[in-house]
């Protein structure tokens, strides 16, 4: 096993990656794992997860539990996650017996929106006006201040649309602090924007940077739908999005896959985009390299994760991928059918309303 922090050691095939988290994320990492003859471990706190169909070894227990994350280190050869929300504590407690990557600091960042956007902003990188809120006598300020719409979410775990709250000047603070249960907050300014992006950007433990073409993003209800490339960002567009998101990754130390979201404001915007928040992993929104590129977002961060060389990330065709969100995956049987739908399902055995079943990709010939 190599000595924790050696960042030129390159594991090879045969050796171990734990991960942290059970979900489809974990599952297609553990997939592009083995395409490598790398092994999976993976760690989770529930007894069934759709990893666990397919990693050479697993534990379930709590993301807390100190001595079940030594035993767990003891047994893998790097480290890394699938979900933002792991406790830095046991990233840190790990990171003292194995390589964890991505690091600490990233999970930190990404856990608490307000240190996200100070971080950011502090970069010199653009995001949308915010303010923090902690009581109703501040989102009341922040509301007189923006003087337009906005958007109250928690500071802490919320995702796909969770957390968040839609506000406009003269909607009564307390009312809505409590529909988040008063849980610490930011307002963020709701802007009108041309579209959504996202730069992935694949950074290896020797420092070695890459991108992923920008895709263009559409939600619905808070979560992911659609993903396209190409996205309508021109030369000078996408060399930006790239130049923000590089000056990200390189302050995170940041080893493996990083979406960085953005708003494309427009050509003639100013600036012309915003960051809107990152995922110190591997995204949705990147769904479409596993059938457009060569090298999937998640062979790349594994090969990161590992110390081995970034493959490329060049695109061999257009794309689209549309999740299959809850009772979507019912039409598994057409899609099935479909020669023109790349299908994949995560193995999870009950839909749920707006629960992430799998994804089907389509390609077309390159533009």
């Amino acid at each position: 096993m190599p000595e924790p922090g050696l960042r030129s050691d390159r594991l090879p095939p045969g050796s171990t990656i734990g991960v942290l988290g059970g979900g489809q994320l974990g599952r297609m990492l553990s997939m592009a794992a083995a395409k490598l003859g790398l092994r999976t471990h993976v760690y989770c706190d529930e007894p069934e997860c759709p990893a666990f169909d397919v990693c050479a070894e697993r534990t379930v227990g709590g993301y807390t539990d100190l001595d079940r994350l030594t035993a767990f280190a003891a047994t893998v050869d790097a480290v890394t996650y699938e979900f933002e929300n792991v406790p830095v504590d046991a990233a840190r407690h790990l990171s003292a017996q194995v390589p964890v990557r991505p690091g600490a600091l990233a999970l930190e960042i990404a856990q608490d929106r307000l240190a996200e956007k100070r971080f950011i902003s502090a970069l010199g990188v653009p995001v949308a006006p915010f303010a923090q809120v902690d009581n109703a006598g501040d989102l009341a300020a922040a509301l007189q201040q923006f003087a337009s719409p906005g958007i109250l979410k928690t500071r802490r775990f919320g995702y796909d649309g969770k957390g968040q709250v839609s506000l406009v000047p003269g909607d009564d603070p307390a009312a809505a602090l409590a529909e988040i249960s008063f849980a610490p907050a930011i307002l963020e300014q709701r802007l009108s924007f041309t579209c959504e992006v996202s730069v992935l950007v694949v950074r290896g433990a020797d420092g070695a940077m890459d991108f992923y073409d920008l895709p263009q993003n559409t939600h619905a209800g808070g979560i992911l739908r659609r993903s396209v490339v190409p996205s309508p960002l021109g030369p000078a567009g996408l060399e930006q999005a790239r130049a923000m998101a590089r000056r990200i990754a390189e302050a995170l130390d940041y080893a493996g896959v990083l979406a960085v979201e953005m708003f494309f404001m427009g050509p003639h915007g100013e600036p012309p985009l915003l960051v809107n928040e990152i995922a110190p992993r591997v995204h949705n929104s990147g769904h479409w390299t596993m059938d457009a590129c060569g090298v999937s977002q998640f062979e790349n961060h594994i090969r990161a994760v590992a110390g081995w060389p970034l493959g490329p990330t060049v695109r061999h065709s257009d794309a689209e991928m549309v999740n299959l969100i809850g009772e979507d995956a019912r039409g598994w049987p057409e899609l099935a059918a479909d020669p023109g739908a790349l299908l994949h399902l995560y193995g999870k055995r009950q839909p749920r309303n707006g629960r992430k079943m799998g994804h089907v990709n389509r390609l077309r010939p390159r533009s």
